[in-house]
Formats: C-alpha cells, sequence, structure tokens
C-alpha cells in the first residue's frame, strides 16, 4: 500500500482517545517509543496469518484470550504464568477433544487501553474524566489521576516487553511441553472439569508413553515441545500505534510492532475514522468487532477497506451480540460476506454482550449467558453452512470471582471476595475450562457432521 503512510490517521476523526493537554511532552514521548525496538517481528506476523488463514478453512480454531485491561499495580511473573497456562489448558482440551491444532492468541503485552461508554463518570456528586486504561490514566479518582499522561506510554511499552519476553521463554523453553500436561492441572480445586482434564491428561499420557517406545518421542518431534504463542490488543491509542510501526524491509509493508494481532473495537470502527485508517496499512492481522448495529453495508465498506486485496488469514470478524441476539444479527453478517466473497475468519466474543450490573452493584457477566451465546453462535454458522472459527475471551489465571455461575457457583454475594479487574469482569481459571470443554464438543459435533455428510 504505498500511498499509506503511518501518519495518515492524524487527519481522520478520532473518537475513544485522550486529549493530551502538554504537546511537547506528548510529542517527546512520541520520539523516544520511535527509536525503541519493536516488540514483534514481521516473520511472527506472517506466520500467525497463515495458521489465521488455516482457521477460517476449518484446518485449525482461533483461541484468544486475557485481560480485561493489563494492569501496572498487578503485574508480575506469577500473573502472566498462570493465564498462559490456563490458555495451554484449554487448547490442550480442543487440540484433544475436536482433533484440530488450536492458534494461540493472548489479549497480553499490549492491552493497555479502553474504550468507555462515556467521557466522564460521576461519583457522589463529583464528575471526572473516565479512566480509559493504565497507559493513558489511573484508576483512582481524584483529578490529578485522571489527567492523561504520555509517559504511561513508556512503562507500557516496558510492560509488554517484559510480558513478551517472558510468554517466548514458557513457549519454547519446557514449561509448553505436552509432557507436562500434569503439572499444568496444579491449581486445581476438584469438580467435573477437574476430573475430566485429569483423565485427558492420563490419556494424552499413555500416547506419549507409546510414542516414546516407538522411537517418536519430542526429541524426533520438536512441536510437542514448543508451543507458537501470539499478542493481541485493541489498536485504540494511535499516537502508541504509530510510534512502535515500522517499515518492513524484506516485504516493503508496514508492521504495527506494538502486537502480533490487532483489532478494532465496536466503537471505533468508523469506515472513515481514524482507527480504521491506521489498521488498514499495517500488514498485520486484523480483528473487527461486528456487534448489534454493525449493518450489512458497513461490514461491506469495512472489509473493503481492511482487506483490499482479500487476502486470507488478514481479517477475523469477531461477533459480540450477546446471548439471545445471536441468530437475529449473525446471518445477515454471514449473509453480507457471502456477498461479497470475502476471505474472513469468524470468531465469537460472549463476553462484551453478556455485562449486566449484579444484586450487589458489580458489574459482572453471568457464565450461563457466556456459553449460551458460544452455543447460539456454533448454531447459526451450522445453520448458514460458515464456519465458526474461533472464540474471544476476557479471562485470567487467578482465582478471582468476577462472573457469576460455572461449577464453582460464584454467586452475586460472591463478587466481592476476590473482584481484582481493573475494568470488565474476566472468567477465572475454571470457568475457562468448562468453556474450553463445551466449545470442544460443539467442534466434535461440527466435525462429526461434515464426515456424516462426506460419507
Amino acid at each position: 500500500m504505498s500511498d499509506w503512510q503511518k501518519t495518515d490517521w492524524r487527519i481522520k476523526p478520532r473518537v475513544q482517545m485522550p486529549d493530551y493537554t502538554d504537546a511537547a511532552a506528548l510529542a517527546a514521548v512520541e520520539a523516544q517509543l520511535s527509536a525503541y525496538p519493536p516488540l514483534v517481528f514481521a516473520g511472527e506476523v506472517r506466520t500467525l496469518k497463515k495458521q489465521l488463514a488455516a482457521a477460517a478453512r476449518g484446518e485449525s480454531f482461533l483461541l484468544q484470550g486475557g485481560d480485561c485491561a493489563e494492569s501496572f499495580e498487578q503485574f508480575s511473573a506469577d500473573g502472566i504464568r498462570d493465564t498462559f497456562k490456563v490458555m495451554l489448558q484449554m487448547a490442550m482440551v480442543l487440540t484433544f477433544g475436536a482433533k484440530v491444532p488450536v492458534v494461540k492468541v493472548g489479549r497480553m503485552a499490549g492491552q493497555f487501553a479502553k474504550p468507555r461508554s462515556a467521557n466522564t463518570e460521576t461519583i457522589n456528586g463529583v464528575e471526572l474524566p473516565s479512566y480509559r486504561g493504565d497507559i493513558i490514566n489511573e484508576l483512582a479518582f481524584t483529578p490529578e489521576a485522571r489527567i492523561p499522561d504520555p509517559k504511561k506510554m513508556l512503562q507500557a511499552y516496558t510492560q509488554a516487553a517484559a510480558t513478551l519476553n517472558l510468554l517466548r521463554a514458557f513457549s519454547t523453553g519446557g514449561y509448553a511441553d505436552v509432557h507436562q500436561v500434569h503439572s499444568w492441572t496444579l491449581g486445581f480445586t476438584g469438580g467435573d472439569q477437574a476430573a475430566e482434564y485429569r483423565e485427558m491428561a492420563n490419556r494424552i499420557s499413555d500416547a506419549l508413553d507409546f510414542m516414546r517406545a516407538a522411537g517418536l518421542d519430542s526429541d524426533h518431534e520438536p512441536s510437542l515441545k514448543t508451543v507458537d504463542f501470539y499478542t493481541s490488543h485493541e489498536s485504540l491509542l494511535l499516537e502508541y500505534e504509530e510510534a512502535l510501526c515500522r517499515l518492513d524491509s524484506t516485504s516493503g509493508k508496514w508492521l504495527a510492532g506494538s502486537g502480533h494481532m490487532i483489532w478494532i473495537g465496536d466503537r471505533t470502527r468508523q469506515p472513515d475514522g481514524a482507527h480504521v485508517e491506521y489498521a488498514r496499512g499495517v500488514q498485520n492481522p486484523i480483528g473487527l468487532k461486528c456487534g448489534p448495529t454493525t449493518t450489512a453495508d458497513d461490514l461491506k465498506v469495512l472489509m473493503n477497506k481492511l482487506n483490499p486485496e482479500n487476502e486470507e488469514g488478514r481479517l477475523t470478524l469477531i461477533a459480540r451480540f450477546g446471548a439471545g441476539s445471536v441468530a437475529e444479527h449473525l446471518p445477515r453478517l454471514i449473509k453480507a460476506v457471502k456477498e461479497e466473497g470475502a476471505n474472513v475468519l469468524w470468531t465469537c466474543d460472549a463476553m462484551h454482550g453478556n455485562t449486566i450490573k449484579s444484586s450487589t452493584g458489580y458489574k459482572t457477566r453471568p457464565f450461563e449467558s457466556v456459553l449460551r451465546e458460544v452455543r447460539e453462535f456454533f448454531g447459526v454458522h451450522s445453520a448458514e453452512g460458515t464456519i465458526p472459527g474461533g472464540v474471544h475471551f476476557e479471562m485470567t489465571g487467578q482465582d478471582v470471582t468476577e462472573c457469576t455461575g460455572g461449577v464453582r457457583a460464584v454467586s452475586d454475594e460472591n463478587l466481592s471476595d476476590r473482584y481484582h479487574t481493573a475494568c470488565d469482569p474476566r472468567l477465572n481459571a475454571s470457568q475457562s475450562l468448562e468453556l474450553a470443554f463445551l466449545v470442544a464438543e460443539e467442534l466434535s459435533a461440527r466435525r462429526g457432521a461434515a464426515q456424516a455428510q462426506a460419507v
């Protein structure tokens, strides 16, 4: 895209972004970030794009998950490890149950900025600017904390680099070795899913023992010892994104150096807006959130803007409608994709359409609603003859109580026990694993139906 420059978004209408009061401080931070190394590299991005293309064809499956909004205060090696471990567990369930490879993409190492439904919030009669994520301002409800501070971009970069460093070590340094499948069960406290996972782990261990006896151990098959793990985030704070954008010398294409995959939110998908303008020019895989207000015409325009060459693996459509609404909205968007002949990967975000306020005043998401939306997503694709290629969840490896329900039966009264999110409620480890078993069942049923039809 020779006519595109990484600064082009600046002349487009912008929404959900802060107005920095100190232009000189902002310029200094942008200059400093522009001199830093990119966080990801073009070769990794191209590999991910190929894997997403396979998911769109039904040859693999995308598992995308992680924090709602990464926190500076809660940042720790243990937190990264625990979320990585849960994603390995979920991927193992999906691979074993559905017999497909799983593309693992974390909402990590960049998910610092959050769109908000209002520019201000009022508490006890005091109105202040909204908290927009640690990369922009602070959660504390004081006038000073809510002032956008460009230096926070430097702290976000440092935390993202440290996170990526640890993720790469976990992915290739032995922690992800499939022979460690039993050690990943640590932390489970019982329940049907824990027992089912341990039974699956035993069967995997038996298969590995057979392979070892046959001379096919991990020394002969390196893919059993390592995993590909990618990062993603909403490309919201465009000053940060532009500063980390680089020209790839091997292809001559621009690279969003902030993460392997970036997405555009439901509030920032204006076809002529700044966020679409930035995303259209980089070679990374792009996600596009599709909500109830997304029209067929909107989608057609956006697909043509974001993927004009109709490249496989380039565009992921992330459906987020809410339980009970999928059948109302998803079919018209599937029809639009078919009419355009567009190559897209369909995934289900069953979190953002199911947020409610609990009886105790906490923002939560009923786990039953999350499960229902996933089932509806698969049901519509089955009826339409299209491929449900992935799922997208806000989750954590921590034992939080933020979403109600699940095998641990978190109630409204339990929410205050361990409610740690900086923004939206996340699934805990137990709920995430339970969800993985449901998705594996749906995928296995789809695979069985396809085989029966082939016969």
